[in-house]
């Protein structure tokens, strides 16, 4: 089947149809967020957030743990911290029900960081690809099921995710508060991650994030050749991004400071054709990895 580039034309007349495409990515995004958001309000009155990750301990100005020390912040969590009783924070016994928290998060994680990322890659698809007057609604219903098929891949890292969650959790590397036990993990993880950014398979699926090639160009696009546009297309973006959304397991899972950084880097990373900005995030990948070596080897 042959492949077909988007050509550098914009369709004429006024779009009525891709505002609702926008409409529709936005209600799940902020869905994501939304439950995030949820997660971190239920978890602040009566935790130490610098547990959950760097960053996170800004979120102890509002509540009991503001400028006590270490040792009673540790006290009062003991006290204050029964593990899986705040929303969507699975309990240490990983049950049915905490998995099912677990893979809820993960989705979450990827309607907030990874759908927003897709919006150049749906308009390419919307404007270059559907044929029919710009002002028709044909368009509507194949750029949505675009945006489907994009986040099935997505929801099937989640499920891979949860897994990976729930072996670390077992083996005592992740603490209850689903950040990294130990600063040997997060060495591990950022290694890997930055490693990842030089290889030709991350240049490979980057390219293809960049310049989307279209497998399914049927002469009347539909919703069915949509979804499996989004399949590939979502193929494509789990190559590019899969190291770079992996390093959550090395700064804490619900640390929503670095869901947001993690997630504009990534946006910007396969909007702006530059070799230079996933080499650079590589750097700081291993250079950081390389640090909490020096920190572990010093003894600080």
């Amino acid at each position: 089947m042959n492949a077909r580039q988007p050509v550098d034309r914009m369709p004429s007349g006024p779009d009525r149809s891709w505002p609702f495409v926008l409409v529709f990515v936005a209600i799940l995004v902020v869905l994501g967020w939304s439950y995030l958001a949820a997660m971190v309000v239920d978890m602040v009155p009566a935790m130490d957030m610098s547990e959950a990750g760097p960053g996170m301990a800004f979120f102890n100005e509002f509540n009991l743990f503001k400028g006590l020390p270490s040792e009673a912040r540790a006290a009062l969590a003991a006290l204050c911290l029964p593990a899986g009783s705040t929303f969507g924070m699975p309990s240490p016994d990983m049950s049915a029900a905490d998995l099912s928290k677990i893979f809820a998060m993960w989705v979450m994680m990827a309607l907030a960081m990874m759908l927003p990322s897709a919006v150049p890659m749906l308009r390419a698809y919307h404007a270059h690809v559907l044929p029919g007057p710009a002002g028709g609604t044909g368009r509507l219903m194949p750029s949505i099921m675009v945006s489907i098929g994009y986040l099935m891949v997505w929801v099937g890292y989640a499920v891979v995710a949860t897994f990976a969650q729930w072996v670390l959790s077992s083996l005592g590397t992740l603490t209850d508060m689903m950040a990294p036990a130990s600063v040997a993990f997060s060495i591990s993880v950022l290694f890997a991650a930055g490693l990842y950014q030089f290889t030709p398979a991350k240049r490979a699926c980057l390219n293809r994030c960049w310049y989307p090639r279209w497998f399914f160009g049927d002469a009347r696009p539909t919703a069915w050749s949509g979804l499996k546009e989004g399949v590939v297309q979502g193929w494509s973006c789990l190559g590019c991004c899969w190291a770079v959304m992996t390093v959550m397991f090395a700064v804490g899972l619900m640390n929503v400071i670095w869901i947001a950084l993690l997630g504009g880097v990534m946006a910007l990373e396969k909007s702006i054709p530059s070799r230079v900005l996933p080499a650079a995030i590589g750097v700081v990948l291993l250079s950081w990895s390389g640090l909490l070596v020096a920190t572990l080897l010093s003894g600080g």
